[in-house]
């Protein structure tokens, strides 16, 4: 026999809170950030903060702020009761964290809590105990200024929920960065906090953000920092981001605010990573503290029950103004680094700059103009190659295997079919003499058969030829027009699995602009009819299942990986003369410390890191 639905009955509100805890209240570190906001929105200047057994235990803050008045303490435990807000249109124009009432009422239904508070130009102190939601004592206490609260056994009388709670370190430490991420915010607020009786950290009133960083990070990331200031249309990002160089295997220190609101918004994480894109790897991580000040109006913080999330009016203008403002730090870093090494008499480089092909906001599937690809890999010789007075009948780089040294080629035998694509990598010269000079560096030599060495000004530079000539030929595939495919005289037919079915009905129009000439009867079946000419067809196969196997749908993946299969390999030894022509053509590139993988290209030894290395001097 069906049980009979049961009638519809409106909750006991200790029961209510208890629900709404479960949104808000999620682990210690959730109690102390609410706890934390209502002081920064009291306009305290002082933060104390002790916590015991992980915030389990005990979470006691106290601060200098305004205070509560004793008539109104019974109510600030009362839930969608609030001082911040009065109408709707106050949730658009919020200048404040909390808004919602919801906070201590529903820490207070799962725990003891005791609040102490005096107001502002009062000698009179009050104060309030709660049990499980449920108001046990209260009355008048001593207190010299501003607010106490004391949160004991967390979770006390949902036991369940402690099964969800990691170790005391681990709560212990997402609680100190609640603390270290709000005290970034409010570099004028002195924050201390104490694990038992012992102080973990004290932090002082900064005059910037370095200053109070260089108390949380450590100072080899430190010294590694970029400054980021920049201003659009009413709107200002600023803060701090690591060098390329200086990264880490996890996205803990990716500290991203909206008004001063310590946020882990999607939208903003995607904006950073996109601006770093080409200079990281894929498991590296940079480090970040950026502030995005926008009109309240035009941000809803009212998207998420921890306040964690925001929703932006204008997305794609946000998306686009948080990755030029740090694309523009990192463009300023590498033009720092290379303007030492680089002679300022170089001529300008022909090649479009990053600017010219650079999108800011990532549009649904792009059409890109893809380069003439008739000079790579089977060619390499013809391109690289510097013309000398002594002819030579050599028209190939030695294989790989073979290590031998090659011959330059002669002027009367450079390859006249090579297009102006092939010339954009370095100006027009004519006949030259051979030379070890290249941008005010001198060309030392190969080490390993891999890496390209150069005396600089003041040190050595260290250049990897397969990082160099992948970002040569990446570029050169955004830039210029469609090859013809080369036919193959027997088809190659490939089996497809349905993801790699789908997929390549996804890049289907991007493999037809690389130069393949495809067929698909369907079934999990792929006929390769034609390959970019300057593609052997194995090659192209590798390159298509690669590239099938993937999950990227960004066009650059596509490009990337081309680049990688047409690149020199590490191992393989360059003539003098077509390293240089090598290195020419990548210091004309945009992007040039690293490839389209994000590894770097070039590493610099100046002289002092000589000296260390050789103990030559502290």
């Amino acid at each position: 026999m069906p049980t009979p639905p049961s009638s519809i009955r409106i909750l006991p509100s200790a029961l209510q809170n208890q629900i709404a805890a479960g949104e808000v209240v999620e682990r210690p570190a959730s109690v102390l950030k609410e706890l934390l906001e209502n002081s920064l929105d009291a306009e305290a200047t002082r933060v104390q903060v002790a916590v015991d057994r992980g915030g389990q235990g005990l979470i006691q803050v106290q601060d200098d702020g305004a205070g509560i008045h004793p008539d109104q303490l019974e109510l600030a435990v009362t839930r969608h009761a609030t001082s911040k807000i009065a109408s709707s249109e106050d949730l658009f124009s919020l200048h404040s964290f909390g808004f919602r009432g919801e906070a201590l009422p529903s820490i207070a239904s799962v725990s003891r809590l005791r609040m102490t508070s005096i107001p502002t130009g009062s000698d009179m102190a009050a104060f309030i105990e709660v049990d499980g939601g449920r108001v046990v004592d209260q009355g008048p206490a001593a207190l010299a200024g501003g607010t106490r609260v004391e949160v004991r056994d967390l979770f006390v009388n949902v036991p369940a929920r402690l099964k969800f709670l990691k170790t005391t370190a681990t709560e212990g430490k997402r609680c100190q960065d609640v603390l270290c991420r709000l005290a970034l915010a409010h570099l004028g607020v002195h924050f201390e906090y104490k694990v038992g009786d012992r102080v973990a950290l004290d932090l002082r009133p900064a005059t910037d953000l370095r200053g109070r960083l260089g108390a949380i990070w450590p100072p080899t990331v430190i010294e590694n920092l970029l400054d980021v200031d920049y201003f659009r249309d009413g709107h200002h990002l600023q803060g701090v981001i690591s060098a390329p160089h200086s990264t880490q295997g996890q996205a803990d220190r990716m500290l991203l605010y909206v008004n001063q609101r310590p946020v882990q918004d999607k939208l903003f994480l995607r904006a950073v990573r996109d601006a770093y894109q080409g200079r990281l790897l894929n498991r590296e991580y940079p480090q970040v503290a950026l502030f995005l000040q926008v009109p309240p109006q035009e941000v809803d913080v009212n998207v998420h029950p921890a306040k964690s999330e925001v929703r932006f009016r204008d997305q794609q203008g946000i998306f686009a103004l948080i990755r030029r403002g740090v694309v523009q730090a990192l463009e300023d870093l590498e033009t720092r680094r290379f303007a030492s090494a680089l002679d300022s008499d170089r001529p300008v480089s022909s090649t479009a700059s990053a600017a010219e092909y650079s999108s800011e906001i990532p549009r649904p599937d792009p059409r890109p103009k893809f380069a003439t690809l008739r000079e790579y890999r089977m060619q390499f010789n013809a391109e690289f190659a510097e013309p000398s007075i002594a002819g030579s009948d050599q028209a190939s780089l030695s294989p790989v295997s073979q290590h031998a040294d090659p011959e330059p080629l002669g002027a009367s035998q450079v390859d006249q079919s090579i297009t102006s694509a092939a010339r954009l990598a370095r100006p027009e010269t004519g006949l030259a003499a051979p030379r070890t000079d290249i941008a005010g560096m001198n060309y030392l030599g190969q080490a390993a058969e891999t890496y390209l060495v150069l005396a600089t000004e003041d040190g050595l530079m260290l250049v990897d030829q397969h990082a160099a000539h992948e970002r040569v030929l990446f570029h050169r595939l955004r830039h210029s027009a469609r090859p013809v495919p080369r036919n193959l005289l027997a088809p190659l037919e490939l089996s497809l699995h349905p993801t790699q079915q789908e997929r390549a009905e996804q890049l289907w129009a991007t493999l037809h602009d690389l130069g393949f000439h495809l067929e698909n009867p369907g079934r999990g079946r792929l006929i390769v009819h034609g390959v970019p000419e300057h593609m052997q067809p194995g090659t192209g196969q590798e390159f298509l299942l690669d590239l099938l196997d993937g999950r990227s749908r960004d066009p650059d993946a596509v490009w990337t990986l081309m680049a990688c299969k047409t690149a020199i390999t590490a191992g393989q030894k360059l003539a003098p003369s077509e390293a240089l022509h090598l290195l020419d053509a990548w210091l004309q590139c945009p992007d040039k410390s690293f490839c389209p993988h994000g590894r770097p290209v070039m590493v610099r030894l100046e002289s002092g890191d000589l000296e260390k290395m050789f103990k030559r001097r502290g």
